[in-house]
């Protein structure tokens, strides 16, 4: 076992790899790239995620890698939907099969006995090639064709049987229902025939570590992580945790000076700087979880001071403004109060152009 490392030790390595230490002067799909793709149960936070992360980020940059197919939104880890570049959706969808056929007999097994997925696959990627559909539409669809089984059923054995990506429009602001259809057809080329989850691990830890198999199995969803990393052999090195737990790494990864400045942050929605870890404590303090995210796991746009969640913030806009209102959970500072205003008005003029800029201030949830 290697060194110990504090809670602001892995704050701050955790940090640098999400590229939160300091703006990047990234190609938006390298970025994608370094941070495994970006939450993306909503349409929106990915877009916060990528300005608050880059230096000069424009929205309509990930908009065109969008309409070009170069990037696309589809359930990846954990089986929840993701913001990925093709490239690395083709290559790390199949690792990730074990995941989605335990969610759909978890979810759908009884519903679904005895039918041959495979058939079920290979009808869906068929009507969704050149005729995108939403997933009511395609469980209709498959209906005809099996009308003794559920739609909704049909419909999640084609969600997680066959790979399925949405189709634009999926754009900021566009809250239309999104429409999916294979990714195969899609993306123009078949995905890896490859399924070993090594590489997977490595480059979560390059993107989040040092991190536990705990962590690792939370990001992911896959089972069997301690296997999978006892493995990787010399590839990971061992750390201890602040409590003497063992945790992992890349041997060259990144571990900055623990008293390294954090700058004020905007997190958006779903941030992956908060969905990747079972043990979130080296950004969260524990009294302020109920604050962060609701019973049925809708994580809110959060505050980083100092490299810890300090409150939730949220957008709204009408015809003529937009307003940006933030509510720590505690009194902050004035020069924590002042960078976070910068950060809500360059938010503001890169999301609502043209529409007069608001922020404000909440009284603080937690006192």
């Amino acid at each position: 076992m290697n060194d110990r490392l504090s809670l602001r030790a892995l704050n701050r390595a955790t940090l640098a790899r999400q590229l939160l230490l300091r703006r990047q002067a990234l190609p938006v799909a390298d970025a994608l790239e370094r941070l495994v793709g970006l939450q993306a149960q909503a349409t929106d936070p990915p877009y916060v995620a990528l300005w608050t992360r880059l230096d000069g980020f424009a929205f309509a940059d990930l908009d065109r890698l969008l309409t070009s197919r170069q990037v696309v939104r589809a359930a990846a880890m954990r089986g929840t939907l993701h913001l990925m570049t093709a490239r690395d959706y083709g290559a790390l969808r199949p690792i990730l099969q074990p995941v989605f056929d335990r969610t759909l007999l978890a979810n759908h097994g009884r519903l679904l006995a005895g039918l041959d997925l495979d058939a079920v696959a290979a009808a869906a990627c068929a009507l969704l090639t050149g005729q995108p559909m939403s997933y009511a539409a395609l469980g209709k669809a498959l209906q005809q064709r099996w009308p003794d089984r559920a739609a909704a059923a049909l419909a999640a054995a084609a969600r997680n049987h066959a790979a399925l990506v949405q189709a634009p429009p999926a754009l900021w602001g566009d809250g239309r229902p999104p429409r999916m259809t294979d990714a195969q057809s899609w993306l123009g080329r078949p995905l890896a025939t490859d399924t070993a989850p090594g590489p997977l691990v490595l480059r979560y830890l390059a993107a989040f570590g040092p991190a536990g198999i705990a962590d690792i199995r939370t990001w992911c969803g896959l089972t069997g992580v301690a296997e999978i990393v006892e493995d990787l052999g010399a590839r990971v090195r061992r750390f201890q945790g602040p409590e003497g737990e063992t945790l992992f790494d890349l041997p060259e990864a990144p571990h900055p000076d623990p008293e390294t400045p954090a700058p004020a942050r905007l997190l958006g929605g779903f941030d992956n700087l908060l969905l990747s870890h079972a043990d979130r404590r080296r950004l969260l303090d524990e009294r302020h979880r109920a604050h962060v995210a609701t019973v049925n796991g809708i994580f809110h746009p959060t505050l980083l001071i100092d490299g810890r969640i300090a409150g939730t913030w949220k957008l709204a806009t009408d015809r003529k403004a937009a307003q940006v209102t933030m509510t720590p959970f505690a009194l902050l500072a004035g020069d924590a109060r002042d960078a976070l205003n910068v950060e809500a008005a360059g938010l503001l003029a890169a999301a609502a152009p043209g529409l007069d800029p608001d922020v404000r201030w909440m009284a603080p949830a937690v006192l």
